[in-house]
């Protein structure tokens, strides 16, 4: 039987398409555009698979430029910036119906000895003693509608309440949630790399809400991701426990900026993610009834929160 980890492991499995370019696919589901966390994972595998395999992803920066169009393949282009001694450097452009969606810039290094320090990781109950995500999502099924039902590839057991459950109540700019890999990974670290880099994308944008106690379900909200940044640490296995905290400083100009830090079960600071998002709000008019007016505006699906 095929499960929803399988088929991410799928769709990270990119096709040749020339020396320096590779074909992806996107799932068929009722959505506007290309989940955002799909693209960026599909273009580090590209970046990494024109890389010698003892050199590891240790950051990438991404843009989202266009909305990406489901049920079309996406065909990634890499550019070989560079080939040193210790680091290499990718750029990628995802590219459908000949414009440019999306681009990446990847750097990977290779091993070495070095000084060692990391921020403490937060407090959190063990994973294991939180309900799973249908559990702790069944009072907002409805609301949630065909998003509560689907296969999940992404284990989440949130520690404090999703956006869903806090609205009315600002000022909390912050959430944590154990995620993991719905299964067992084969020992690639550039897919480990890239199934959290799918999983990065999943909530963070959510702590820019909660600080004013809102939820992508509520009427007026639309929202995108614009760019996304992260940074490898230490080693870690995706398929493991990972403990994702994320917080958002600031929010203004109709966009918002998130933090996360994503540490493993003995506490060690695997990966830090920053995303800056749209982020816009218009009140629906109640003259016009209760229906939310959805803002068809970024690069990246409309936002729906935990996914």
């Amino acid at each position: 039987m095929t499960t929803a980890l399988d088929q991410l492991v799928e769709l990270l499995d990119l096709a040749p398409d020339g020396p320096s370019a590779f074909s992806g696919q996107s799932p068929e589901e009722e959505r506007q555009r290309v989940f955002g966390g799909q693209v960026a994972a599909q273009a580090l595998v590209a970046a990494g698979r024109t890389v010698d395999p003892d050199r590891h992803v240790h950051s990438l920066h991404a843009y989202f430029l266009r909305p990406g169009l489901v049920g079309e393949p996406i065909r990634y282009e890499v550019d070989r910036i560079r080939d040193g001694r210790s680091f290499t450097t990718r750029r990628v452009v995802a590219v459908q119906r000949g414009q440019a969606i999306f681009n990446l810039s990847a750097s990977f290094h290779v091993e070495e000895e070095g000084l060692d320090h990391q921020d403490p990781a937060p407090d959190a109950p063990a994973p294991e003693s939180l309900a799973g995500f249908a559990e702790q999502m069944a009072p907002y099924a409805e609301e949630l509608g065909e998003w509560y039902l689907r296969p999940r590839a992404i284990d989440q057991r949130f520690v404090d309440a999703p956006s869903h459950a806090s609205l009315g109540q600002p000022n909390r700019a912050s959430l944590r949630v154990w995620i993991r890999a719905d299964g067992r990974l084969p020992p690639d670290p550039l897919l480990h790399a890239c199934v959290v880099a799918y999983a990065s994308d999943m909530t963070l944008l959510d702590t820019v809400l909660l600080a004013h106690g809102m939820s992508w379900r509520q009427p007026g909200i639309s929202g995108a991701s614009l760019d996304h940044a992260m940074w490898f640490h230490r080693p870690f296995r995706a398929d493991e426990w990972l403990l994702y905290e994320q917080r958002s400083p600031t929010a203004s100009g109709a966009r918002g900026l998130a933090t996360g830090s994503i540490f493993t079960v003995d506490g060690r600071l695997a990966v830090t993610v920053v995303q800056e998002g749209l982020l816009r709000y218009r009140p629906p008019d109640p003259r016009a009834g209760s229906g939310a007016r959805r803002l068809d505006t970024g690069p990246s699906e409309p936002r729906t929160g935990s996914r």
